[in-house]
């Protein structure tokens, strides 16, 4: 397949532009920046941290344009990805590249000017840990790139307490291994299902490497490893009984999801209930767990 070709000086529209920041994703990473800043002991003026999320935001919406930049010829062949601006030709890479380039520098000066340079500091690591370490070293390298990648959608609610406290203790590191440890069965579920997508596209995700079976058991130890990390906060007193009941009945349904998945032998991806369920139910599993940390915070203060 070829990439339609776009004149250099073709004008990219306000619509496509908003599309490279990949707006469905960013709403995951500006939620939890949200409640990292709200969990976060203190107070920060509304306008401080309405710049925070701002600048949080942009740094997400970078670093989406930069994966799409540089990976405009894996997206063509992709039948998920390939409306995307740059395979479906309505954008050149030029465009993109500068795109992504000048929303980075702008979201870490914003966050450094108007917040402080700790959450500038973090925020400017993980645009670089997502445009460079997973998109141009890892995604296409290993069938790790998940496991290790899944960083950099790990650091929002650390920037955002950092935001608040200028400073990052045990309780933003244990947000941040709860994203960590969520990713891979989040995305091996997605995998699962659309795993020619990824064998089409050269992509070493865990089912094309590894095979289903293998990628299954994997998501159901990942499972437990993240019950653990999402109890712990309750488990270290750190939070009080609204979050400690939450995640407990929200890990112990992940765990059941993940099991099936676990136990599921079929080939034919139409018929993977399972994985699709696991998939649906990890994204309500990451909303409620940190609104759920959100009001346990509003209720302690």
């Amino acid at each position: 397949m070829t990439i339609a070709s776009t004149s250099p000086h073709k004008l990219a529209s306000a619509q496509d532009l908003f599309a490279l920041t990949k707006p469905r994703v960013m709403s995951l990473v500006i939620f939890t920046a949200i409640c990292g800043l709200l969990a976060a002991p203190g107070s920060i003026h509304p306008v401080i941290g309405f710049t925070a999320i701002l600048a949080i935001s942009l740094g997400a919406g970078a670093s989406a344009a930069l994966n799409q930049w540089y990976e405009h010829d894996i997206d063509a062949v992709m039948k998920r990805t390939a409306s995307r601006p740059l395979p479906a030709g309505r954008m050149d890479r030029e465009t993109a590249l500068h795109f992504g380039v000048g929303l980075s520098v702008f979201s870490v000066l914003l966050m450094g000017v108007a917040v402080n340079w700790l959450s500038a500091a973090i925020l400017a690591f993980s645009i670089f840990f997502y445009a460079v370490v997973y998109t141009i070293w890892l995604k296409r390298s290993t069938p790790q790139n998940i496991v290790i990648g899944g960083a950099a959608g790990a650091f929002p609610p650390v920037i955002g307490w950092a935001a608040v406290t200028g400073d990052v203790t045990v309780m933003p590191l244990l947000l941040f291994a709860i994203i960590f440890f969520w990713t891979p069965p989040h995305f091996w579920a997605l995998a699962l299902f659309v795993n020619s997508d990824y064998s089409k596209a050269g992509i070493p995700m865990m089912p094309v490497v590894a095979g289903r079976q293998s990628t299954r058991r994997q998501v159901a130890g990942y499972s437990l490893v993240l019950a653990v990390c999402a109890i712990a906060p309750y488990a270290l007193d750190m939070t009080g009984a609204i979050y400690g009941a939450t995640a407990i009945v929200l890990s112990l349904a992940f765990i059941f999801f993940s099991f099936r998945v676990g136990l599921s032998k079929t080939e034919n991806p139409a018929a993977m209930k399972a994985e699709k369920h696991l998939f649906s139910f990890s994204i309500l599993y990451l909303f409620a767990l940190f609104g759920a940390l959100v009001a346990d915070r509003m209720i302690l203060a």
